[in-house]
């Protein structure tokens, strides 16, 4: 597999995983069925995400070869930017208003 499908998947995966805490009503897709989740329970939920993407990037970075060591200013990046990938999740299950 070559580093661009690499990135590639990685990407996908990350925007898979960031929204899907907003997408379901299940604590980590095998949980009960809730009437609905709080925020936190979400959050918490988006923060282990985030961790198994890491996990994920860094199975693939050892993969490719040498894992390279990061500092803080990585995590705070990687972090902002997950959270970012979850805006359009979080916009569908707090923001829109529907008709019902």
């Amino acid at each position: 597999m070559s580093t661009a499908w690499q990135i590639g998947l990685l990407i996908a995966l990350a925007v898979l995983a960031a929204n899907l805490p907003f997408a379901n009503q299940r604590i980590l897709l095998v949980g009960p069925t809730r009437s609905s989740k709080s925020l936190a329970i979400r959050l918490a939920e988006l923060v282990l995400l985030y961790f198994v993407v890491g996990a994920a990037g860094l199975a693939l970075e050892n993969h490719a070869g040498q894992i390279s060591p990061q500092g803080w200013e990585f995590y705070a990046i990687t972090g902002t930017m997950f959270v970012t990938l979850s805006f359009p999740g979080f916009v569908y299950r707090y923001l829109m208003h529907r008709q019902h």
